[in-house]
């Protein structure tokens, strides 16, 4: 096995709330082949696939990707939302009371 390798990584796992983040990882290929550690934290962080990328073009084509796809999600919710109507039901008649 080879002595894991540290570079520069770009991670978009929470591109839509906190912006892409550039930081130094360590590879994990040996666990996993598409797995990164992030070093410097009190604990380890990992990430995996398309949640970080080797440069800044990747990261902003993945970054764009997912916004895209947040958007057509939202407008599905609000499509749905703006089909969505409400009828009250018939107040339920209890029986057996004086009234």
């Amino acid at each position: 096995m080879s002595e894991p390798t540290r570079f520069a990584a770009y991670i978009t796992k929470y591109a839509l709330t906190d912006g892409i983040k550039r930081t130094i990882v360590e590879d994990c290929f040996s666990t996993s082949p598409t797995m990164v550690k992030e070093l410097g934290t009190a604990y380890p962080i990992v990430f995996h696939g398309k949640d970080w990328h080797r440069t800044e073009a990747e990261a902003l084509a993945r970054a764009e990707e997912m916004r895209q796809a947040k958007i057509a999600s939202l407008r599905k919710s609000i499509a749905k939302l703006e089909k969505l109507s409400f009828t009250p039901s018939p107040r339920p008649q209890h029986g057996g009371g004086a009234e």
